[in-house]
């Protein structure tokens, strides 16, 4: 869930924050601080969470909740809003799943939930970290919906969260048959189509899919390898730039790039 000391508030409808639900904190961050060379500071959620931190600036949270929430491990993309019951309402008129909440988190709400073709994600009605912001900082390079229609995604999406052409709000591109989100003109999501719900392998269904920059991905694959990680997608070049996908040691996927935008 979204980290502590929050004092800004994000574009709404935009990513505001990214968590790893884990089964194993103390785990993760000996994972994860072996791959990025993250460190850890406690949050003000609790013995559970934790907030990881590049170049002493925030990149993401860590909650020890997938075990008692009955989830699995995975990253969680959250979605800044105004108003958590009005966003869940919508979620659920669209054919959306609220799993969990509205919640009240610290000085904040938060919602877990599931779009129609079952990709998981949140969103948040509170205060945010200043300068986070996706693409820039140490923040995630780029969100990705990996899904089986984009376009009927977007519609989802746009509506729950008021993607619209305005100046607070996103604006919103369906082109190559991929959907950009943009907001101040800078990327902050993709959606692309494919995706299959009743697939048996977690890497090809739906699902919101973090990004994480590194300066060399071969030397990241080495490392998330030697800390009990597993490839699966070996290193390759995209219009983007290099990348692989990998678990760490519970499951969670992500991938690791050179590129700074979808």
């Amino acid at each position: 869930m979204p980290a502590a000391a929050a004092t800004d508030h994000a574009v709404r409808g935009t990513p505001c924050w990214v968590t790893l639900l884990t089964g194993d904190l103390a785990s993760a961050q000996e994972f994860y601080g072996a791959v990025f060379g993250w460190t850890f500071r406690s949050g003000s959620l609790g013995e559970g969470f934790s907030v990881a931190l590049s170049g002493g600036k925030p990149v993401a949270g860590l909650g020890n909740v997938a075990r008692s929430m009955g989830v699995g491990v995975s990253w969680t993309s959250y979605f800044a809003v105004d108003d958590a019951d009005l966003v869940a309402a919508r979620v659920r008129e669209r054919g959306g799943t609220v799993a969990v909440g509205p919640l009240a988190v610290g000085r904040g709400r938060a919602v877990l939930a599931a779009d129609p073709a079952g990709a998981g994600f949140g969103f948040w009605e509170g205060a945010v970290l200043p300068g986070w912001r996706i693409g820039s900082g140490a923040a995630p390079a780029w969100l990705e919906l990996r899904t089986r229609d984009a376009f009927a995604a977007a519609i989802f999406y746009g509506e729950i969260f008021d993607w619209i052409d305005r100046p607070d709000r996103c604006e919103v591109i369906y082109e190559d048959e991929v959907v950009t989100v943009r907001s101040g003109g800078h990327t902050v999501a993709c959606l692309r189509g494919g995706a299959i719900e009743e697939a048996p392998d977690p890497q090809i269904r739906p699902r919101w899919h973090v990004y994480f920059r590194v300066d060399d991905v071969e030397k990241a694959v080495e490392a998330a390898l030697a800390a009990g990680g597993t490839l699966v997608s070996e290193p390759s070049t995209s219009k983007v730039g290099q990348e692989a996908t990998l678990r760490d040691r519970e499951g969670g996927l992500f991938t690791v790039t050179l590129g700074t935008s979808c």
